[in-house]
């Protein structure tokens, strides 16, 4: 999650905005994703700030600053980045998609303010608009329909820069099975597969090796490498000894498929019933 102050020196600017109702509906996606720095160019209506469509984001709106050039705007921001649906007009600059474009975003709000450019919802940025920009950036649409609702348009690359964020940090946070535990998980699959004739009906030189790939590709989390060995022990047994047949002196398997799950073994229905038995005595 990007940090309050990398949120803070985002700047969303608007420029030459023709319906107040889409600057409420673009405030209000800013406040969505936790982003509060609204900027306003020569916009086409005065009466912006009482835009019924900021549902919840009234104080984003009442401190939105008003400027009348762009370069105004943008003047105090490290990085500015535009965003066109592109078309058939002829860019002059370097053009990216949204979610290549999020991640240098986001680099850049570690250090410097970023200011991303929204133009009118009729003709966008215009090229003299476009000359402030360092690069542009779009949102990779049909192209039966390639232009977006203003508000839209803001709510879809916030999120992007939300979005990528969680998902980097949640997968760094999980924790994957060792490699010995793995190899473990390995050689029970191996034997449960061979037992079971599965690689007898196809036979490679190398398949342990394709097998063990297999087993890694799927980055098994630490959490359920033990739920995983447990399986495999049990239906090994019950291949190796059937429905009825018990090793000699061994009452139940070698390992209770319960406590790999972390528990312990469920009494038997005949076990439940002799426990009623002597409770009622």
């Amino acid at each position: 999650m990007l940090i309050p102050a990398e949120l803070g020196r985002l700047r969303v600017v608007l420029v030459s905005t023709r319906n107040p109702l889409n600057i409420g509906a673009a405030a209000r996606a800013m406040t969505n994703f936790g982003f509060s720095r609204l900027r306003v160019v020569h916009p086409f209506e005065p009466a912006f700030r009482e835009a019924k469509s900021a549902v919840g984001a009234g104080k984003v709106l009442a401190e939105a600053e008003q400027f009348a050039e762009v370069g105004e705007a943008v003047a105090d921001c490290t990085l500015v980045v535009g965003t066109t649906a592109v078309g058939k007009r002829h860019l002059e600059h370097p053009l990216e998609r949204l979610e290549a474009g999020a991640r240098k975003i986001r680099r850049r709000l570690k250090t410097g303010r970023v200011a991303l450019l929204f133009g009118s919802e009729k003709f966008g940025l215009t090229n003299e608009e476009l000359s402030h920009c360092h690069w542009l950036m779009r949102v990779p649409t049909s192209e039966q329909n390639i232009s977006m609702n203003l508000g839209q348009a803001v709510a879809v690359c916030l999120y992007e820069l939300i979005r990528d964020a969680k998902a980097t940090s949640g997968a760094e946070d999980l924790q994957l099975a060792s490699a010995g535990e793995t190899e473990r998980i390995t050689q029970k699959l191996i034997e449960a597969l061979a037992l079971s004739g599965f690689l007898d009906l196809r036979r490679v030189a190398d398949s342990e090796e394709r097998i063990r790939r297999l087993v890694r590709r799927l980055r098994l989390p630490a959490r359920d490498a033990v739920i995983w060995l447990g399986m495999f022990r049990q239906m090994l047994w019950k291949m190796e000894h059937g429905a009825s047949e018990r090793p000699e002196g061994e009452a139940h398997p070698p390992a209770s498929p319960a406590a790999d799950f972390g528990g312990q073994a469920a009494e038997t229905p005949k076990a439940q019933r002799k426990a009623r038995g002597r409770a009622t005595r």
